[in-house]
């Protein structure tokens, strides 16, 4: 009888969706993909420095800031002040931990930088590391810490100062 087959084909013999599947692995490899890079990018966390023993021996005094150019046109910042080591050794090496903030008050830099003391025995002030003059028992020497770029987040207020190490003979 030459009629219309109207019979569905059986479920079995139809292939699964597997579409789903497919956009749900790739969703799945893309966002691990995304994790895996995250944590290999990742800036290690800044610890707090731990503080030596011998670093609330050394005060800071009459801060001043300044700015200047250098011969390439960037800006140069500075601060000069007083150091004292009002204990009883030499110190030979200091790190100072300067942070400087933002309007709001949250971090904006961070620079571990060295103490440099200002000698003015020449026709203009030298910074030179304590190594070559080391800073005595309850003597108080002009210093100089030298930044060649501060983040423009920074607020222009004084810095926070906090010795990170020191080295003592």
């Amino acid at each position: 009888m030459g009629g219309l087959d109207l019979t569905q084909p059986s479920p079995a013999s139809q292939e699964p969706d597997r579409s789903r599947r497919f956009i749900v692995a790739a969703i799945v490899v893309v966002v691990a993909l995304g994790v895996l890079v995250a944590l290999l990018l990742r800036q290690p966390a800044r610890l707090p420095p731990k503080i030596p023993p011998y670093a609330t021996k050394l005060k800071f005094s009459d801060l001043k800031m300044s700015q200047s150019q250098n011969f390439v046109g960037a800006s140069v910042t500075y601060i000069d002040g007083n150091v004292t080591n009002t204990g009883d050794k030499v110190v030979t090496h200091a790190i100072v931990r300067v942070v400087f903030k933002d309007s709001y008050g949250q971090i904006a830099q961070i620079e571990d930088v060295p103490i440099k003391l200002l000698q003015t025995s020449g026709p203009y002030p030298d910074a030179v590391d304590l190594t070559v003059s080391p800073l005595a028992a309850n003597e108080s020497k002009p210093f100089r810490l030298i930044f060649e770029h501060v983040s423009e987040q920074w607020n222009q207020a004084y810095p926070e100062l906090q010795i990170t190490d020191v080295n003592l003979r």
